[in-house]
């Protein structure tokens, strides 16, 4: 990538931020699933710096396992002291590890990043979550009346219940939804919270994101044989539910269903729906019914036309320039070109169908991270 990297370096210029850095990943064979999900987590702020610490915390530990999460912190932490601003990097050690961990990406097939997304994030938890988990054990053996950093701050005594640890990859991703059910007889609303790392949205042709959002919180009635079972009235009743956003995310994460099973086919096939995704996005369908705000910063696209082949790629806001990272190859675009994205459209002689988008969230009027929009098989 010499020549486009320092065709990058001209395009910046002086505007060339200052500790950033621009590296393209190698493609291991079919592998551009993975970098194009890596270069949109690097991204994200909150999230590289808090797995930079991680690393140097942990870099020196003799007897430190090789795990996912030690293999992406040395990646990160590669990309990030490098001497030159821009290059590439193979991502080896980390894909590697990857094929070894989950069978599913051990082929040279065309897989799916929104599936290698989830597949990461929930073993960073598991990770950490062991790690904690061990740390107060060794604690406790040590010195039972020592309390570990990692541990819960207000252990409960006695068998009662303690709540489960919150690492930091939930502190940034991890919000929850409620979904309200209500009695159309007796008016009783029963209500039950579940967590999520991302929000999975039916597309329709020519909608955005916001009516997406809209229609995922929409009112459906139960009736039929879908009644609801109301433990007022103690029988089967007709009822409405709908899913409202409890606590939004620090970082969103938006999941577009572009690919949808076809009975009459017998295969999944690719909605090449035009959904347009704006720069800033406002959250209306909450629980408090207050807007949180959210900063598009970074689209992962697929590029083909059907699920089980095709291409990734990502472009990713920073500094407020927009990047197209295309695995080794790097180079600035006009955030006007974004809007091409939005599906259905022609770039050059490619048609860019599958999104994943990234965003951040305002908090006491600071936007600190990101949106991160996916299509996936149903």
């Amino acid at each position: 990538m010499g020549a486009a990297g320092s065709k990058l370096e001209k395009a910046l210029g002086d505007q060339f931020p200052e500790g950033e850095r621009y590296f393209g990943l190698e493609n291991f064979g079919n592998t551009c699933y993975c970098n194009s999900v890596l270069q949109a987590l690097y991204f994200c702020v909150p999230f590289r710096e808090q797995l930079l610490e991680y690393y140097a915390c942990h870099k020196n530990g003799a007897d430190a396992e090789d795990n996912l999460l030690t293999c992406l912190a040395d990646l990160f932490t590669q990309i990030n002291s490098q001497k030159k601003k821009t290059g590439v990097i193979a991502p080896k050690r980390f894909v590697q590890r990857l094929k070894k961990q989950n069978e599913l990406f051990r082929s040279y097939m065309h897989q799916d990043a929104h599936e290698f997304l989830n597949f990461l994030l929930n073993e960073l938890v598991d990770i950490l979550e062991k790690e904690a988990q061990a740390a107060k054990s060794e604690s406790e053996t040590s010195s039972p009346s020592e309390k570990t950093a990692n541990g819960p701050k207000n252990p409960q005594a006695n068998g009662v219940k303690k709540d489960p640890l919150v690492t930091w990859v939930h502190k940034n991703f991890q919000g929850i939804l409620t979904n309200e059910t209500r009695c159309l007889r007796c008016e009783t609303v029963t209500a039950r919270d579940e967590a999520f790392l991302d929000l999975s949205l039916d597309i329709e042709q020519n909608s955005s994101i916001t009516s997406c959002l809209k229609n995922f919180s929409s009112t459906e009635t139960l009736n039929a044989e879908d009644k609801f079972f109301c433990d007022k009235c103690c029988s089967l009743q007709e009822a409405q539910k709908r899913m409202k956003i409890k606590k939004p995310p620090h970082i969103l994460v938006i999941h577009l269903k572009r690919f949808k099973y076809i009975e009459q086919l017998g295969r999944y096939k690719k909605l090449s729906y035009r959904v347009v995704f704006p720069v800033e996005l406002k959250l209306s369908n909450t629980v408090e019914d207050a807007d949180s705000e959210y900063s598009l910063f970074a689209v992962v696209v697929h590029v083909g036309s059907g699920p089980n082949h095709g291409h990734y790629v990502s472009l990713v806001k920073s500094h407020n320039h927009w990047l197209f990272f295309d695995d080794e190859n790097v180079e600035m675009i006009d955030e006007s070109a974004v809007q091409t994205f939005f599906g259905a459209e022609k770039r050059g002689f490619r048609f860019y169908h599958g999104y994943r988008l990234f965003s951040c969230t305002v908090d006491g009027g600071r936007k600190h991270a990101v949106l991160f929009v996916l299509d996936f098989p149903q």
